[in-house]
C-alpha cells in the first residue's frame, strides 16, 4: 500500500481551468519531481513542462514561442528557469532560487564538461557537454535580465529565496529590480514541505488577484501565537496552514516580531503583517487576540478563553465553518 504523502494536498480550485508554465533548471528536464508535484497539487491546472534546449538562446526563443502561442497565467521557474522566468515580460511569475548569473554559478560548481541529466527527456538524450563557448551563451543570456522591465511588471513578479540554499544567492541582486522577493524556508532543490509552505501561498494570492477574488479576513494577535518560552504555541502553525487555505490572513502586534514570524510563520506572513495598538480599529471578519478588545469591528475570537482555549479549539470552530 502506497503511504500517503504528509505534506502534498490537492487543490481542485486552484488555477482551475488555467494553464501554468514550468521552467525547470539546469541538467533538469519537464519531467522533474516538481511537475509532478504540480500536476498532483493542481489537477485542474494545465501545467506545460518543456524539456528545454541546452543552448540558451534556443531555450529563450522556445520559452516565448510558449508564451505567445499559450498564454500561460502563470509561469514558475527554478534555478536556471528562474533566470530565464524573469525575462518573460508581460505574465505572473514565481521565480524560485533563480540563478541570475548562472554562467558563474557553473564556473563555481563544476557546470562544465560533461553532464549528465538529473531527469529523463523525452528525446532520451542522456548527457550533454558544456564548454567555454557554451558558458559565455549562458552569460550573454543572462545579462538580459532586468531588460526592459517597467513599473507594472515588477509587481506581477515574485521571487523566493531558499535561507538554506549553498547554490544560488541572487537574493540582494533581484531584489534591486524587484519588490517582491523573500526567503523561504529550504535549499536550492526544494522538497514537499517548502513547496507547499511557501511557493503555493503565493500562488493562491496571484489566483486570488487574478480572480478578483475577496476572501474574508482573519487577524491573528501575534501573542496568540507563542507559548511561555516564546516558541510556537501548540497547533498554532496547523491552524495558520489551514486557515490561509480560506482566507486572508493577517497577523497583528504591538511590537516588532519580523524575526520570529519569519522563522516560525515564513512566508505567510510575508507582506501580512500590521504593528498597530488599535485592534479594535482593524476592519475584517475575524479577530484572534488573547487580549478583550472591547468593541471590535471584527467577530472577536478570545484566545485562552473558555471557548477558545487552545489553537485545537479554533481549528474545530473554523473546521465548522467550512474552513477545511
Amino acid at each position: 500500500m502506497k503511504e500517503e504523502n504528509p505534506y502534498i494536498k490537492q487543490f481542485p480550485d486552484l488555477f482551475e481551468g488555467k494553464k501554468l508554465l514550468y521552467v525547470h533548471g539546469f541538467g533538469s528536464s519537464g519531467q522533474s519531481g516538481t511537475v509532478t508535484r504540480l500536476r498532483t497539487v493542481l489537477p485542474n491546472t494545465t501545467v506545460i513542462a518543456p524539456d528545454l534546449p541546452i543552448n540558451p538562446a534556443e531555450a529563450m526563443a522556445l520559452l516565448r514561442d510558449l508564451c505567445s502561442t499559450e498564454k500561460p497565467d502563470l509561469i514558475i521557474g527554478t534555478s536556471m528557469g528562474g533566470m530565464y522566468t524573469e525575462q518573460l515580460r508581460g505574465f505572473d511569475r514565481i521565480c524560485l532560487n533563480p540563478a541570475l548569473c548562472i554562467a558563474d554559478t557553473m564556473a563555481a560548481h563544476g557546470m562544465t564538461g560533461t553532464q549528465t541529466f538529473q531527469n529523463p527527456r523525452l528525446d532520451g538524450v542522456q548527457q550533454f557537454y558544456v564548454d567555454k563557448a557554451m558558458v559565455k551563451a549562458y552569460r550573454e543570456v543572462s545579462e538580459q535580465r532586468f531588460v526592459g522591465l517597467d513599473d507594472a511588471d515588477r509587481q506581477r513578479v515574485y521571487g523566493l529565496f531558499g535561507d538554506r540554499d549553498d547554490l544560488v544567492d541572487t537574493f540582494a541582486l533581484f531584489a534591486e529590480h524587484y519588490p517582491q522577493a523573500t526567503h523561504f524556508h529550504g535549499e536550492h532543490r526544494m522538497d514537499d514541505r517548502s513547496y507547499m509552505h511557501s511557493v503555493v501561498p503565493v500562488m493562491r494570492w496571484i489566483d486570488d488577484r487574478q480572480q478578483k477574488r475577496q476572501r474574508p479576513i482573519v487577524y491573528i494577535g501575534i501573542e496568540t501565537l507563542k507559548d511561555a518560552y516564546d516558541k510556537p504555541a501548540s497547533s498554532c502553525q496547523k491552524a495558520v496552514r489551514m486557515l490561509i487555505e480560506h482566507y486572508d490572513v493577517f497577523f497583528v502586534g504591538t511590537a516588532d516580531a519580523t524575526a520570529w514570524l519569519e522563522e516560525y510563520i515564513n512566508v505567510p506572513a510575508w507582506q501580512h503583517t500590521i504593528y498597530t495598538p488599535r485592534r479594535d480599529l482593524l476592519y475584517g471578519d475575524y479577530l484572534i487576540s488573547r487580549q478583550k478588545e472591547g468593541d471590535t469591528m471584527a467577530t472577536l475570537l478570545e484566545f485562552g478563553s473558555d471557548t477558545f482555549k487552545t489553537w485545537e479549539d479554533l481549528i474545530d470552530y473554523f473546521s465548522r465553518l467550512g474552513g477545511q
